[in-house]
């Protein structure tokens, strides 16, 4: 009889769930099924500011059901804010927070240590790989393989930044996408938390010469 193989912790799981849906809003606008999902959501209210954002989140999707014409206005939302003819509203790249400029050092530092992660680009997507809805990926990629490289991960491609890009999404004039930028903050902000508690656990190596 063999032993049943590990599971990802329930915490962490959730985590990677999080990550993976902040990726597929951050790439495109819900579909119905997705938007009526998020409508549903039953939120634990513990007083949290994660708890509002996701309740926010609930309630802007269900206003937008109600709207009609829902996924196509939220199409349209979604390149406004996040595509443009040149660009959106918000320009959600590490290099463009990092550096002013895409393109720049922050994606070729990225590069490297997604090359080092054994990580490659889709041939299927146009996007630079310091896309937030990349960067959201390879998080929840390494989450599920339970690695210990996440906490450098974040710390080195999305604590420098991407709060402050989900903040200015939440500043748009849609409230599904405001709502998502918030939630984004919110989250990226436990992660931030949570991982420098993990650190402060970390047991130190004591390397003899």
């Amino acid at each position: 009889m063999t032993d049943a193989l590990p599971t990802l912790k329930e915490a962490d799981a959730l985590r990677a769930d999080i990550y993976r849906l902040l990726a597929t809003l951050l790439r495109q606008a819900p579909d119905t099924e997705l938007l009526n999902w998020l409508a549903e959501l039953a939120i634990e209210q513990d007083g949290s500011r994660l708890a509002e954002c996701w309740q926010s989140l609930a309630v802007a999707a269900a206003d937008t059901e109600q709207g009609g014409d829902d996924v196509e206005r939220l199409q349209r939302a979604h390149f406004r804010h996040l595509v443009g003819v040149i660009q959106g509203d918000v320009v959600p790249y590490a290099s463009w927070y990092r550096n002013g400029e895409l393109m720049e050092a922050a994606l070729v530092a990225l590069r490297q240590d997604l090359k080092v992660l054994g990580f490659e680009r889709s041939e299927h997507t146009r996007d630079p790989e310091d896309h937030l809805a990349a960067l959201c990926e390879v998080m929840a990629m390494l989450i599920d393989a339970e690695s210990s490289e996440q906490g450098y991960f974040f710390s080195q491609h999305l604590a420098p930044w991407a709060a402050g890009c989900f903040a200015d999404l939440g500043q748009v004039d849609t409230a599904f996408y405001a709502a998502l930028g918030q939630l984004g903050s919110a989250f990226m902000e436990s992660e931030q938390a949570r991982l420098r508690v993990d650190a402060g656990h970390t047991p130190v190596r004591i390397l003899e010469p």
